[in-house]
């Protein structure tokens, strides 16, 4: 139990690194881009390839990580980091601008690739390393790795900020290189080789998930993170620096913010439901009340945009209640996807799931862009609220029962 201690905050430590240069990447290049004239859809078609291959990243990483192991997949999403945040540094504001987007663009999927391989490893460890059948303390250590994750980055996104008006652009990209470097060397010495290598060898085939549970769980996943990310990604962010004139620093700390007390409620997501599930787990039944109760506070911060009421009561405000709600369903996903899993399939059934989770996140980014520029952030939010309507009923058919399946039913 001491070496699957060691071996979990050794993982979660590399996650943490990796984390804080994401975040702190998305705002520079959101921000940097946006400062130089790009539109809003140009600015979503740098983050599209990103997104795009977090998809197939996520559908055949997890089948590489449980015939390599996951130590193999974590290395290779650290070093692939690295090489995107110093090639991204040699960028020229003097190249034409097509050349530049297509050149960010590439890079971005790198970086996309690295992002889900360093997910998919660290998210797969902990039912390697958490005993079968301790599901309040599988839902604990999903809750604090979740958690803590999106708290890193959101303060990646203050960091970008804070790096941009400060030491520039350039400077800002080798800086965390250079960090992350100490990372992957750190853990390429300490951890071992053998975690979460399956013990019977799976076919390609059976990458795309056969579990009824699982299927329906990953594409309420999809309309989860798509609802956010419609108006996550791209509208809030110029909302705040157009329509409210706030700076880079400024815009960058209240996204970390935002995800910062995202990832704090996350970590206490197990107490905050504790409550509620009288002692038990969460069941399908808790994924779909709080996708539903989503899609009615995003509908009501549209109409407090909409009349015009004040825009930190509606939009800072309310956005703040959403990343509560929406922190405590992410989290209850996060535990039901290991939940669901046997432990020698895990590997690729978060693969599996976390492409679906990417998918969402395509395609709400594709959104966010369209959206904002043809109807602002209103048009953005209506949008988000129709998703996580259908994010509910999708989770309505999740199981209800207290045992913990996905492998019940075919």
């Amino acid at each position: 139990m001491t070496s699957d201690i060691r071996n979990y905050s050794l993982v979660t430590g590399a996650y943490w690194g990796f984390t804080l240069t994401d975040g702190a990447l998305r705002m520079l290049v959101l921000l940097h881009f946006y400062r130089l004239g790009y539109s809003p859809t140009q600015i979503a078609l740098l983050f599209l390839l990103y997104e795009f291959c977090g998809v197939v990243t996520n559908l055949i990483g997890g089948w590489i990580g449980s015939h390599l192991g996951l130590k193999v997949t974590l290395f290779v999403g650290l070093a692939l980091q690295i090489v995107a945040l110093g090639a991204l540094a040699l960028l020229n504001p003097a190249w034409p601008i097509t050349f530049s987007v297509a050149y960010v663009m590439l890079l971005q999927a790198l970086s996309g690739i690295a992002k889900d391989l360093t997910k998919m490893s660290s998210k797969s460890a902990i039912k390697v390393l958490v005993p079968g059948d301790q599901d309040n303390i599988l839902f604990k250590w999903v809750a604090l790795l979740t958690g803590s994750k999106n708290a890193l980055k959101g303060a990646g996104f203050f960091l970008g900020g804070l790096l941009l008006s400060t030491v520039g652009f350039r400077p800002a990209l080798l800086l965390m290189a250079a960090g992350l470097a100490f990372v992957l060397l750190a853990t390429v010495l300490a951890l071992p080789g053998n975690i979460g290598m399956a013990k019977k060898k799976t076919k390609f085939s059976a990458i795309l998930s056969k579990s009824r549970d699982i299927n329906l769980l990953s594409a309420a996943r999809l309309f989860l993170f798509g609802s956010r990310d419609i108006w996550f990604v791209v509208g809030l962010p110029v909302f705040l620096s157009v329509t409210l004139g706030w700076n880079n620093t400024q815009v960058g700390a209240f996204m970390a913010l935002w995800v910062i007390g995202y990832g704090g409620v996350q970590v206490l997501a197990p107490r905050i439901l504790k409550r509620f599930l009288k002692g038990g787990t969460p069941q399908g039944g808790t994924a779909s009340g709080g996708a539903f109760a989503l899609s009615v506070l995003t509908a009501v911060i549209a109409l407090g945009i909409w009349f015009e009421l004040s825009p930190w009561l509606t939009v800072v405000t309310g956005l703040t209640l959403f990343g509560m709600v929406f922190a405590i369903n992410s989290s209850v996903h996060s535990y039901l996807i290991l939940a669901y899993s046997e432990t020698d399939n895990t590997t690729l059934n978060v693969g599996f799931y976390y492409m679906a989770n990417a998918a969402g996140r395509l395609i709400g980014t594709l959104f966010s862009g369209l959206m904002f520029q043809a109807g602002g952030l209103v048009g953005c939010l209506w949008l988000s609220a129709g998703f996580l309507v259908i994010a509910s009923g999708l989770s309505l058919n999740l199981p209800r029962g207290s045992n913990r399946v996905g492998i019940q039913r075919a």
